[in-house]
């Protein structure tokens, strides 16, 4: 078994033993991790990146249930690299770490963070980006017109990830927006 079976094997283990599921559809979240790390095989990123993508929500959704799938254990299993890449892709600014913020504030903070990350996480979050929006824009257009506005105000520090999936982030943002029947905003 490669090391990227060895993830997603054990992705889709972790994420269902944590009763996880995605919130418009009701399939095995692990269908979104799933996407996310072959939309990153399809752009060359190598085998780091692509374990990476298939545990790019393991300490966000797991770990907290299941505290023995830490970074350690990460480590140890996938290696270094591969879990410095799902620690950078993991959210910081949460509304449990900082109750005292609101959402804009916390998304502002989170973007100027993953804005400091290296180009290989960024083609991550650039595939991650991709699948989430295609689903939050059909499902939800309330939510969309939030979570739009942030990816939106997201794209431009993303530009160091790959330019194709840069291309196709941007490409569904601006899509999303007519979908929903707004402008563009501005950037912040």
């Amino acid at each position: 078994m490669t090391k990227i079976e060895k993830a997603q094997e054990f992705a889709h283990t972790a994420h269902d033993m944590a009763k996880q599921v995605r919130k418009y559809t009701l399939e095995p979240y692990w269908v979104h991790t799933d996407e996310v790390a072959a939309i990153v095989a399809r752009v060359g990123g190598d085998e780091d990146m692509q374990v990476a993508a298939h545990l790019h929500d393991v300490l966000e959704d797991v770990f907290p249930i299941f505290k023995q799938y830490d970074v350690q254990w990460m480590a140890k299993e996938f290696g270094l690299r591969a879990t410095n890449f799902v620690v950078e892709l993991t959210d910081v600014y949460t509304k449990e770490a900082w109750p005292d913020h609101n959402r804009q504030h916390r998304k502002q903070l989170e973007n100027a963070r993953i804005g400091r990350t290296t180009p290989q996480v960024k083609t991550i979050k650039l595939a991650d980006l991709i699948s989430n929006s295609k689903s939050i824009v059909q499902h939800d257009k309330d939510f969309a017109r939030v979570y739009l506005k942030e990816k939106f105000n997201m794209l431009p520090l993303l530009l160091e990830g790959d330019n194709a999936l840069m291309q196709e982030a941007t490409s569904q943002v601006i899509a999303g927006y007519a979908v929903i029947g707004m402008q563009i905003p501005r950037l912040n």
